[in-house]
This record gives C-alpha cells, structure tokens and sequence, in this order.
C-alpha cells in the first residue's frame, strides 16, 4: 500500500512538472488521473488495499466538509439571531471504535465542528463524553455520531 502511494505522488508531481500548471485544482487532478491509471494497470486488484481505503478516506473527507458546513452555517445562525435556541447539553456516546487512532480521529473531528466539544475518553475506552449545543434528542445525537463520523472511521480503518 504505501508503494503504491508514494507512487501516486511521484506520479502526481510529475504530471504537475509536464503541464507546468501548479496549482491546487491540477494536483488534485494529478492524483485522482494517477490513481485510476495505477488502478487500471494494478494486476493485484483485489488484494490492495491502497486502492479499497483511498475512495473511504475521500467519502471521509467529503462528508466532514458536509457537517463542517452545516455546523457553521447553524452557529452563525444561533449567532446573528437575537433569541437563543440552543439546549446545549454532555452526551455519553458509546464507542464501537476501539484503536486509539479511530478514537483520536472521531473526537477530533468531532471538536473541530462548530458546536460540538470531546470532552473525555473513558478509562476503558468505551465511552466519549461530547459537549454539543444543540441536543434536542439525546439518541438522535448519538445516532448521528455513531451513523456519520463513527462507521466512516471504521470503513477507514478496517
């Protein structure tokens, strides 16, 4: 896997050398061309995994700028009105991941949305404790953790 991907990015470079065009749009152009042609030419298709996790590692990405958005979008919201309607609230989120990156990454992400704080890691690691504005319905939140950031986590890291 990580041949293959220093692989993607030297042939990303020089993709980026040849059309002599550097910017952000065409190296990202670069590495998703590079790495449908390593795909295309990739006899172990089956057994790399490179090629299963990076399309996950993009849903991942792709939905955390979905909720970045959205959370933003609900606290300048909160902000510019001039009623408060937030019912902030700490919910225990039980944990499914179990590796000490997966857990990193969710309450990271988690902070890093507008809104929302991780607040703790039990000692056992079973349990986040999450600070969150907007809780209306505590299995609601907790559904929203574990069905958005929690299963992408998992596809990522299985």
């Amino acid at each position: 896997m990580k041949n293959q991907f220093l692989s993607n990015l030297l042939l990303t470079f020089v993709w980026v050398a040849l059309t002599g065009d550097f910017s952000v749009e065409n190296y990202i152009f670069g590495f998703f061309l590079n790495f449908h042609i390593l795909w295309l030419i990739s006899v172990k298709r089956k057994k790399s995994t490179y090629f299963l996790i990076v399309p996950k590692i993009i849903i991942l990405l792709l939905f955390f700028l979905y909720e970045l958005i959205k959370a933003n979008i609900e606290v300048a919201y909160e902000v510019i009105t001039p009623k408060l309607n937030m019912t902030p609230g700490i919910i225990m989120v039980p944990l499914d991941v179990k590796s000490d990156i997966g857990i990193t990454l969710l309450a990271n992400m988690i902070s890093l949305t507008p809104g929302t704080l991780s607040l703790d890691v039990s000692n056992d690691k079973k349990v986040l404790f999450v600070h969150a504005m907007y809780v209306d319905d505590r299995e609601k939140f907790i559904r929203g953790i574990k069905d958005g950031f929690e299963r992408r986590i998992l596809e990522v890291l299985s």
